[in-house]
């Protein structure tokens, strides 16, 4: 599921999308709040630079949105129909989750949307430039 070369490897792990060799970000910890959204300016591997164009992120943004609401809708799920929660503590759920999630989400939206246009290429193809 994982597997080196799949999209999925790369959203989760934040790695380049296009040779999956190192972290996109300076700092992988994504709860160092300061360091989040930092990140390197080219792979060191494959010579991808991430910032493709500038402002390119800006539409993460709406890949940020969705997460969050598919988020919220199953916390509620979880809180209010398998846990029989009242209403108050569903909603307590919804924004406790959000919260701690919050970093994570910042990077898999920049991570989904970089996946968007940019697809991997296997050892051999990818030269650097």
């Amino acid at each position: 599921m994982l597997k080196k070369g799949s999209k999925l490897n790369s959203i989760l792990t934040g790695s380049c999308p296009k040779c999956q060799n190192e972290s996109m970000y300076v700092n992988k910890n994504p709860y160092h709040i300061t360091s989040i959204l930092k990140m390197n300016e080219t792979c060191s591997h494959c010579g991808l630079r991430y910032q493709i164009e500038p402002s390119f992120f800006y539409g993460a943004m709406y890949v940020s949105y969705g997460l969050n609401v598919a988020i919220g809708i199953a916390a509620f799920i979880v809180s209010f129909i398998f846990l029989k929660s009242s209403l108050e503590t569903s909603f307590i759920a919804i924004i406790t989750t959000l919260i701690i999630l919050f970093p994570f989400v910042l990077r898999w939206s920049r991570n989904i949307y970089i996946n968007m246009f940019i697809s991997y290429e296997p050892p051999g193809k990818n030269n650097k430039p």
